[in-house]
């Protein structure tokens, strides 16, 4: 009996020293395991760098909780385990998940808090074996630190997508949805935007959401022209100071002093971005009692300009057969007027098909009256990030645009060779200036030819910018369609773009990162729905009885002797 009490007393003494070397390597080296497949919860080197700098308390308050359709169950657990995958790596961050209809005295007032902050829920029909019911749901987190707030979106709205294909969609966008909230509330804000004005460009209130969004992780503000006339030197100073210069839709002709201000400021390594429309048309003006009205070309004299840079867009609009939808009146006159949904040819609907990080797990994106970009040969390196489908063609302008275009009917042979035109490019490189062995506009003692290596992004339409406005002049949503009520992914492309240019590319990383996410077939559950039970629920129930009558029995066999 001795001797096992000493063998039992040793085993006891080697398992206690063993687990506390265990705990002191623990201590000194930090490691987590990711055992799943596509690297799920393996956080980007980007997150890590974020999450170091958070040096306070910082609270995150997510408002997924509660009864929630399956789909969004699955959603909140992958946030839960994500959020934990940051507090591992720091413990000032703290979270909690909140249930805001769970008390139905307090549930409503809530819900207006909720509005306040720009939290808008989303109504979804819940199917329950056939039986369909609504569920409302808040798909938004709120971090909080340094007495700096930011909502964090958890759910990604996909145009024509189920809820499935939402959820999976927002579950490949966690991470980045996080970082990128956390970058913001500690990071101070250090890169600077001017919005180039002068040239009759878009109105603020026309790009008001684009603004407000860059707004909280860049200083932005606006940057006019006119007073090259008067002090071009002390112009091109000031656009200097500035890290991305943005031209957004300008309907008035840029003097070669203006050009001479752009151009510099590029060549020494600002970075731009070019929203061009060169054919004078809009949508609005369509909506009279002929239905018509002229397309014809617009003159920006900022043609050899581009042609220097290695790119030229064409005085011609784009008319593609993947539009998007518009609704019209239609009926016989006199009648009660009814709105029937058709395909508007001259606003392309693009599904980007380049894996460049910019525009990798987009989903659709909206133009108006595009135009063509060609690309020329100079040394600098282009990358198409949209194009036109196959189906599609140049139509030059002048011409006449008409709403009866709805009723049109084509087919292939009408395409042959004439679609897949770029509506967006990338040029990267040393850019010559177009002044390189010209005459300058004004006398200006360090100008250079030859410039830095230097990026700009290239659209070939303004309006892709454009938010609309609401009855009382609010704007709405930037790529949010109230004649049709879809949203398309406008605002994600044109974040990615400044982030790119500013080489926040990180960040665009973690947003282009591919997930598996498994989920079940809700139609094949409900065909063989006892069957899917007794293999999700039963069996494992089973498989635990088993071994715990197992484990028991040879337990027994054991000691009872």
């Amino acid at each position: 009996m001795v001797p096992i009490k000493k063998s039992n007393l040793k085993s006891v003494l080697i398992t206690i020293i063993i687990l506390l070397i265990v705990n002191i390597i623990g201590n000194r080296f930090f490691h987590r395991f990711d055992l799943t497949k596509d690297k799920r919860y393996t956080l980007s080197a980007t997150s890590l760098n974020i999450i170091e700098e958070v040096k306070e308390p910082l609270y995150i308050k997510i408002y997924l909780q509660g009864d929630l359709p399956a789909e969004f169950k699955r959603l909140q657990q992958e946030t839960q385990q994500l959020l934990e995958e940051f507090q591992a790596y720091n413990k000032n961050i703290v979270f909690e998940f909140i249930d805001p209809l769970e008390n139905e005295d307090t549930s409503m007032d809530n819900i207006k808090e909720l509005y306040r902050k720009g939290l808008t829920p989303v109504n979804i029909t819940v199917d329950d074996k056939g039986k369909q019911s609504q569920a409302m749901v808040f798909p938004w987190a709120i971090a909080v630190y340094q007495n700096k707030e930011v909502n964090i979106p958890l759910l990604k709205n996909r145009m024509g997508a189920s809820t499935t294909e939402m959820v999976i969609g927002s579950v490949q966008h966690l991470e980045y949805s996080i970082s990128d909230a956390l970058h913001k509330v500690t990071t101070a804000k250090q890169k600077t935007i001017a919005v180039i004005k002068g040239n009759g460009e878009l109105q603020d209130v026309l790009m008001a959401k684009f603004l407000l969004q860059m707004r909280e992780s860049y200083h932005i503000g606006p940057f006019t022209l006119d007073s090259v006339a008067k002090d071009p030197t002390g112009s091109l100073n000031a656009l200097e100071k500035y890290d991305l210069a943005i031209i957004v839709k300008p309907t008035e002709m840029f003097s070669d002093a203006e050009k001479q201000v752009l151009d510099q400021f590029i060549i020494n390594g600002g970075k731009t971005m070019w929203l061009v429309d060169q054919v004078n048309v809009e949508m609005d003006s369509l909506y009279n009692e002929s239905g018509s009205t002229l397309a014809f070309p617009r003159d920006l004299n900022l043609n050899d300009m581009f042609f220097k840079y290695g790119f030229r867009i064409n005085p011609d609009i784009v008319k593609d057969e993947q539009g998007t939808p518009i609704k019209l009146a239609t009926g016989e006159q006199g009648s009660a007027a009814q709105f029937q949904e058709f395909n508007w040819k001259f606003a392309p609907l693009v599904y980007p098909e380049s894996t460049h990080p910019i525009v990798k797990n987009l989903g659709g994106i909206k133009f108006d009256f595009a135009n063509p970009i060609d690309t020329l040969k100079n040394g600098i390196k282009k990358t198409i990030l949209l194009h036109s489908t196959q189906y599609s063609k140049k139509i030059g302008a002048p011409v006449e645009v008409n709403l009866d275009i709805v009723a049109e009917e084509t087919s292939p042979n009408h395409y042959i060779k004439t679609g897949n035109i770029p509506l967006a490019v990338l040029l990267e490189g040393s850019f010559h200036s177009m002044f390189e062995n010209r005459v300058l506009p004004f006398k200006q003692t360090a100008f250079e030819s030859t410039g830095k290596k230097n990026k700009m992004i290239v659209i070939s339409d303004g309006d892709l910018i454009k938010n609309q406005l609401d009855k009382n002049f609010q704007p709405v949503e930037l790529g949010y369609d109230q004649r049709s009520g879809n949203l398309y992914d406008n605002k994600d492309f044109m974040l990615n773009c400044v982030n790119y240019l500013l080489d926040d590319t990180g960040l665009i990383n973690i947003r282009s990162k591919d997930l598996d996410l498994p989920l079940l077939d809700k139609e094949k559950v409900f065909e063989n729905y006892t069957k899917t039970q007794i293999i999700t629920i039963g069996l494992p129930l089973l498989i635990l009885v088993l071994f715990g009558a197992l484990f028991t029995y040879l337990r027994k066999r054991k000691y009872g002797q």
